[in-house]
């Protein structure tokens, strides 16, 4: 018996190792793609803006007078982010907000001291950039 021959002609054998480079490389570009799209897109998250606090406009400060009551106060600058229980004699209007990716974020600090539930002393702590005053 003679041993078969494979001939070039067959169809199956010319196309399976075309086919296979040819998949490898649709893969490979594909890898390629997607590797590329994560870097590109990679620096594009979006930071929402941060805000905390009472945000008190300059106006409504400038209102508060010694010898007004606390209701006077709150009703003008509504109710504080701080109120210490245990010493009922100041509050703390504390405001803090961060724009998106900004780096040094706004901070504002406006303290009220009370005696006899009358405003005694006022004092105004800004920290950091102002945000929108």
């Amino acid at each position: 018996m003679m041993p078969r021959r494979q001939t070039l002609h067959n169809p199956t054998n010319l196309l399976t190792p075309m086919h296979s480079i040819r998949s490898l490389l649709t893969r490979v570009r594909l890898l390629g793609l997607l590797i590329g799209l994560c870097i590109a897109t990679s620096g594009c998250v979006y930071r929402i803006n941060i805000q905390q606090g009472n945000f008190l406009e300059a106006k409504d400060v400038d209102r508060v007078t010694v010898g007004m009551t606390r209701a006077q106060v709150r009703s003008l600058l509504g109710t504080p982010m701080v109120a210490d229980p245990f010493n009922n004699s100041r509050w703390d209007y504390v405001f803090y907000f961060k724009h998106g990716r900004a780096s040094k974020p706004a901070r504002r600090h406006f303290i009220v001291f009370f005696e006899d539930d009358r405003v005694t002393r006022i004092e105004r702590a800004e920290m950091g950039n102002n945000a929108n005053s």
